[in-house]
């Protein structure tokens, strides 16, 4: 099985993101899955379009796009992505769409084909903590989870897609008030790694509880 593993460059005035810098720790090869990873440009559009030509260079099985969620607390593969970029700041080149759809002849959501409980548990089982998140935000990280999927629904039926946050690193809290949660940069990259091993051992999700009341 091949994965194409994805990860933003740092954006929001912070020197490193925990997302980029924990992907070049994952193994090239983790079980059975070949792992070819591609750092994305953390800008509307460009990101979809960089994602979009790898997808079409590696035909993968499934593509995991990983991104930085500052004040989680642990790992969060999302569940759905919206039409919509709703940016509260700007992206790395100045970009600030605002309340304007991703694609016009995109559905209003796509759902992750990616078996995302199963992957929770595997990360919680390799020690580290993990939830299922109902929502990817309105920036760049919803946008190319979208992107990603509406690309899948378009021209690569057989493939899988989705998007996992991770957290902060120590170095990014140091200066933060409190409470401001973070993960060591080697347990996110071994949460990672168990994501990967989830996706290889489930065509289909598992039934577990990880809804949210609200």
């Amino acid at each position: 099985m091949k994965i194409l593993l994805t990860a933003f460059d740092p954006f929001g005035g912070e020197p490193v993101n925990p997302a980029l810098e924990a992907v070049k720790l994952v193994a090239d090869k983790v079980g059975d899955v070949e792992v070819v990873k591609l750092e994305v440009p953390t800008v509307f559009r460009k990101s979809i379009a960089t994602v979009a030509a790898a997808m079409e260079k590696e035909k993968p099985d499934a593509v995991l796009c990983i991104g930085q969620a500052g004040g989680r607390y642990d790992l969060t593969p999302e569940r759905v992505a919206i039409n919509m970029d709703d940016a509260r700041i700007k992206d790395n080149e100045g970009n600030q769409p605002i309340d304007l759809p991703i694609f016009e002849d995109g559905a209003p959501a796509y759902f992750t084909n990616l078996p995302i409980k199963a992957m929770v548990q595997a990360i919680r089982k390799a020690g580290v903590p993990a939830s299922v998140s109902n929502t990817a935000g309105t920036f760049v990280c919803n946008h190319l989870m979208y992107g990603v999927l509406y690309t899948i629904a378009k021209k690569y039926p057989g493939m899988k897609g989705g998007f996992m946050h991770v957290p902060f690193v120590p170095s990014q809290v140091v200066n933060r008030a409190s409470p401001a949660p973070c993960l060591n940069m080697k347990d996110i990259a071994m949460g990672i790694e168990a994501a990967l091993a989830a996706i290889a051992e489930n065509d289909t999700d598992i039934v577990a509880a990880e809804g949210k009341t609200h």
